[in-house]
């Protein structure tokens, strides 16, 4: 179909990602709607010499729509403007990624995003009624987490942007340089919202059910009880596994060798599975995903994954030769339309996107 400006944009306020992809139409009014702020449309009309009317906002990014503006001029401004804001990082980024290094340990310090209004006032502020003891776990308690909230915001929030450049510097890619939702950049004209993430525990323990393994948790407490290691049952259970596996892992009997030496089988294995599937992983992480974020649109899937330390593959955000390798390596062999059609289900409905993986492991 061919879409007018109010169904083009009737369909991207819902989320219809995917539908305007494969549209000519449509297409064009993503990557206009990367460049609808007032400067970048701006920048638009100059570079390619155009006399609009005195009009401002969306009445302007109608006008650049149904104006005879090709593809093509959109294209090159975009790249343009892209190479500008591109050279200013560049320039620092060496320093960046050793700045990234020195980051020991990804910890959350028991804050989250989401929550972290309601944690202070729910843990701080409603249940303390003594100021001295307000100061105190403020000083000893929040002060900490706080830093460690912080400090792995400001980790992800940089490394989210190195990675994304290495994507964006492919001359397969065309960068979305406005803030458009669900939508970092386009790959051979397919739109992707890029997400970066692990090998998860929850799609571990379904593969181990499903072959009638019992959970890595439940073995690894059993160990522990019976050579008397304590571990605290307060942890979250993501945490908690991370404990007691560093626990075993560091115990010199037999036992504990043979234990963590059968767990890091399996995940080989269900690696190995999922790089001749990506299809199961791929739905898996649609269906599993947050309620707050659901959504349908297409998504390219980074999922990173240290074989020595499963629980470090954090530390793999900031490994750029290895990213810069496998990423060009991807996009490298990407010839035609790239992804895989998935349909997967949500809420008893069954959805369609058009989605892809890249598995990097060390």
């Amino acid at each position: 179909m061919s879409y007018t400006f109010q169904e083009a944009l009737h369909a991207f306020k819902n989320d219809h990602i995917r539908e305007l992809s494969l549209d000519p139409d449509g297409r064009r009014f993503l990557k206009l709607r990367s460049l609808s702020r007032n400067t970048l449309m701006d920048r638009l009309i100059h570079d390619h010499h155009l006399t609009i009317p005195d009009i401002s906002g969306q009445r302007s990014f109608q006008f650049l729509y149904e104006s005879p503006l090709h593809e093509q001029q959109i294209e090159q401004t975009i790249r343009n403007i892209y190479e500008e804001e591109r050279e200013v990082r560049r320039a620092s980024e060496s320093q960046l990624v050793s700045e990234l290094y020195r980051v020991a340990s990804f910890d959350w310090g028991g804050l989250h995003q989401n929550s972290l209004e309601k944690t202070i006032v729910d843990n701080y502020v409603k249940r303390i009624k003594s100021y001295d003891e307000l100061c105190e776990n403020i000083d000893n308690r929040l002060y900490p987490s706080m830093k460690a909230y912080i400090l792995c915001s400001w980790y992800n929030h940089w490394t989210s942007i190195i990675i994304e450049d290495i994507f964006k510097d492919h001359p397969h890619v065309l960068p979305a340089v406005g803030l458009i939702k669900k939508v970092d950049f386009f790959i051979q004209n397919v739109p992707f919202d890029l997400k970066v993430t692990y090998l998860p525990e929850g799609f571990i323990k379904e593969y181990r059910k499903e072959h009638h393994l019992r959970p890595e948790l439940t073995l690894l407490k059993q160990f522990c009880r019976k050579q008397n290691l304590y571990f605290s049952q307060d942890l979250a259970e993501a945490r908690l596994l991370e404990d007691l596996w560093s626990k075993v892992e560091d115990h010199p009997s037999e036992v504990a060798r043979e234990l963590i030496t059968q767990l890091k089988h399996t995940r080989l294995q269900i690696l190995q599975s999922v790089r001749d599937n990506p299809e199961t992983l791929i739905r898996w992480l649609y269906e599993n995903q947050g309620v707050r974020r659901f959504d349908a649109s297409n998504r390219l899937f980074l999922v990173l994954v240290d074989e020595n330390d499963f629980f470090g593959s954090w530390k793999l955000k900031r490994a750029k030769p290895l990213l810069d390798q496998e990423i060009h390596r991807y996009l490298d062999r990407i010839t035609e339309f790239p992804g895989y059609n998935i349909d997967f289900e949500w809420d008893g409905e069954v959805y369609t996107t058009t989605a892809d993986m890249i598995l990097i492991s060390h």
